[in-house]
């Protein structure tokens, strides 16, 4: 039964796919997908941040994820931003509204440094 569930599943999809590929006003709807770029994500492991600098436009929010055993804060130098301790697995976010250079540190290891690029 589970086999052919599989095999009927597998025919639905390649039905689909043909379906979309043969309608190109739906094209367009598939390259803005493509197109939309993923939230800027910042990894916390091994006491890094594992993009130490990135660069955004205004108005993006960037999420630092703690992936580490133990906890981490993300803090601005210039004291723009300020997150709670990060536990494993909790996240932090932040909107940067204007351009501008945005250095960051961990609070608990100072050692941890990072930097956001707000660029127009």
């Amino acid at each position: 039964m589970r086999t052919r569930f599989k095999a009927f599943a597998a025919a639905m999809l390649a039905g689909a796919i043909v379906i979309f590929a043969m309608t190109p006003e739906l094209w367009p709807i598939s390259a803005a997908v493509a197109a939309t770029p993923a939230p800027p994500l910042v990894h916390i492991a091994n006491f890094t941040f594992a993009q130490p600098v990135i660069a955004v436009k205004p108005g993006s929010t960037v999420t630092w994820v703690n992936d580490d055993d133990i906890p981490h804060t993300v803090t601005a130098v210039d004291k723009t931003f300020k997150s709670k301790v990060l536990d494993t697995g909790e996240r932090f976010s932040f909107t940067f509204a204007k351009p501008g250079q945005f250095a960051y540190f961990c609070s608990l290891h100072p050692h941890m440094t990072g930097k956001v690029i707000v660029k127009a």
